[in-house]
């Protein structure tokens, strides 16, 4: 089974991963992995980290010639803002005493961390707790995607919706959308927000601005969906097997996320079952029947003019802990940033005990 390690720190040289169990001979596009990376970088409310850095994949391992070789792929990532920080990130030079830090920040791994394993600076513990390692997994995911581009699986993501703004006047912006829609995908990038709404651009936008102006930080929901994925991945034969486990588990571990829905997540709790529960029909493909399935022509359709096909998807794709053949949609809820520009939260010196506020370290607004 592939596997994966990341390893570096927030403010020090640069980032690693290693990828293990991939397989030989899938040629890799050096670009598409730097385009995500940069992507990654984007979006509105970020903060100054992002115009330091320029994200580029070093590859030390694993792919020559163009070729992945079917050993461990490692990779690089440098920190440029490193420079900055050498002194206080430096391997082997004495960490000065003032600038060690001793508050730990409300919401952020600073007190567990510390307490864990008994640090005198909190520092040891931000430096890798924060969301900088996302960038090992981004370059990660894009080479995955590179190798999964050869089974027809294709992904795509959007932002649904920013702290308030994720209602419109009267009602909730559609969870239920199709992300691979041409339209819909035009839309999200031309949004400097990654939203399917042009309508709401501007008003989200205001309102981080807003959120900028008191010091303070916000979140989001965001939406991820993949297209073409086949019947039967993951399993129903032991709990650790099952696909949505699996992917619970890794959008959970991304810094922030505090909720995962796969389907009708949440709402799946208020239907009946015969209105959750996706009926299963079979004949020709026509597109007045799967329309309202997010457009999904992508079930068990092989070389032929009939198949399997679902006309919603409750279930998300994701039946008895597998893929079913449908499109397979997941939304995550991504918290507020911890780290506000103004001093509102409460927070002790693990010191002294003494009251304190809570530091500031730089951040971004919003993340999403």
């Amino acid at each position: 089974m592939l596997r994966f390690l990341t390893a570096g720190e927030s403010h020090g040289k640069g980032l690693v991963a290693i990828i293990d169990n991939f397989p030989a001979g899938v040629k890799i596009d050096e670009d598409f992995i730097n385009s995500k990376l940069k992507l990654r970088q984007s979006g509105y409310g970020r903060g100054a980290r992002q115009k330091i850095e320029t994200d580029k994949i070093e590859f030390l391992s694993g792919v020559r010639g163009g070729y992945t070789t079917g050993s461990p792929i490692s990779f690089f990532i440098k920190n440029k803002d490193y420079e900055n920080w050498r002194d206080r990130m430096d391997a082997f030079k004495p960490v000065p005493e003032e600038s060690k830090i001793h508050t730990p920040r409300p919401g952020h791994a600073d007190f567990a961390g510390s307490i864990k394993f008994g640090l005198d600076d909190i520092r040891n513990v931000l430096e890798r707790s924060s969301a900088r390692e996302t960038a090992s997994r981004v370059a990660i995911g894009a080479i995955c995607q590179i190798f999964l581009k050869n089974f027809g699986i294709e992904f795509a993501s959007a932002v649904l919706g920013i702290g308030e703004i994720n209602a419109s006047s009267d009602t909730f912006l559609p969870a239920d959308i199709d992300l691979f829609d041409e339209t819909v995908r035009q839309n999200i990038e031309n949004s400097e927000l990654r939203m399917p709404y042009p309508e709401h651009e501007e008003k989200t936008k205001a309102f981080i601005d807003k959120i900028r102006a008191e010091g303070d930080t916000t979140g989001g929901l965001i939406a991820v969906q993949a297209k073409g994925v086949p019947v039967g991945l993951g399993s129903f034969t032991q709990w650790d097997e099952k696909l949505d486990a699996h992917i619970a588990m890794s959008l959970m571990s991304i810094q922030a996320i505090k909720s995962v829905e796969i389907g009708a997540g949440l709402k799946s709790a208020y239907l009946k079952g015969s209105e959750y529960h996706d009926s299963i029909y079979y004949g020709d493909k026509d597109d007045n029947d799967i329309s309202a399935n997010n457009g999904n022509k992508n079930s068990l359709f092989k070389g032929g003019a009939s198949g399997y096909y679902r006309k919603t998807d409750n279930a998300g794709g994701i039946e008895g802990g597998m893929s079913n053949g449908e499109i397979i949609g997941v939304r995550c809820a991504m918290k507020p940033i911890p780290t506000l520009m103004k001093p509102y939260l409460d927070t002790v010196d693990l010191n002294t005990g003494e009251a304190k506020k809570a530091f500031l370290e730089r951040s971004d607004v919003c993340a999403v």
